[in-house]
């Protein structure tokens, strides 16, 4: 695994981390964490024993958004104002990487630190974490974490959330009940539940994940009737796939599944 100077990137089996690794600022993403995130999803993707990947924070805190006293040393040149694509390439879903990941938020999640919970496929967190949008208490506005977190989470615990700005925090159990967070355990058990939710889904064929994983982030972009027709194209396009038959046939054998590359492919589509 490559270094990196503000996070922890480690694979055990099939479970890839990505740590946050700025304590001392609660891991606030700074310059050469935003440089470095893209590289570390790359890495963890490319990484064929890799199926699950965990992300949480080092220390006391999961993170706090953009660093705001780096923010306040600098204004944001051209290039920085450029597409939002290119511009933010925090999370998995931004950098298009499709193997299953856990958030696992310790402490305090606060603004740009949402991005990972909106953009995670299951958040759990410990009974002290507490989240937060201080966006606009700061003098900035508050768009793209609350547009990601309103397909999961009703719509006025979001914008309350981003209006009321530092004011109000979102404990561990009210994340629980408005959907934010699919499970809360003791702040001590945190790490090893992530990583003992990421080895069951392991179990699966990493194929399928991928497939089942995109079909349903790639719904919210369509309406219902093009969401059911893009999910039956990826659907069709797994029948190709080694895996498509492996399943079955390890199940009526009574025997482990012997999974194959996500990329192999199989001689002859089923009909």
């Amino acid at each position: 695994m490559a270094r990196f100077e503000t996070l922890l990137v480690e694979r055990d089996g099939p479970v890839g981390t990505v740590t946050l690794n700025r304590p001392d600022r609660l891991n606030a993403i700074d310059g050469a964490m935003g440089r470095e995130l893209p590289a570390a999803w790359k890495q963890l993707d490319d990484d064929a024993q890799v199926v699950v990947i965990v992300v949480t924070g080092a220390g006391r805190g999961f993170c706090t958004g953009l660093d705001v006293r780096e923010r306040a040393r600098a204004t944001p040149s051209p290039e920085q104002r450029g597409d939002l694509h290119s511009q933010v390439r925090l999370t998995a879903i931004h950098c298009a990487v499709w193997k299953p990941v856990i958030t696992a938020v310790n402490g305090v999640c606060a603004g740009g630190g949402l991005h990972f919970v909106a953009d995670s496929d299951i958040t759990i967190c410990g009974e002290s974490a507490t989240f937060l949008d201080p966006h606009v208490s700061v003098g900035q506005v508050s768009a793209l974490e609350p547009i990601g977190l309103v397909r999961r989470v009703p719509f006025e615990v979001v914008m309350r959330m981003a209006l009321m700005g530092r004011e109000e925090r979102l404990d561990a159990d009210t994340a629980l009940r408005c959907g934010l967070v699919s499970e809360v355990v003791a702040d001590d058990r945190l790490q090893q539940r992530a990583r003992e939710l990421a080895g069951r889904i392991a179990h699966s064929s990493p194929a399928a994940l991928r497939a089942t994983k995109r079909a349903l982030w790639e719904s919210l972009d369509h309406g219902l009737g093009e969401a059911l027709e893009n999910g039956w194209q990826i659907l069709q396009d797994h029948y190709r796939h080694p895996d498509f038959e492996e399943g079955p046939r390890a199940f009526a054998e009574g025997r482990p599944p012997r999974w194959a590359s996500p990329s192999a492919t199989r001689s002859a589509a089923a009909p």
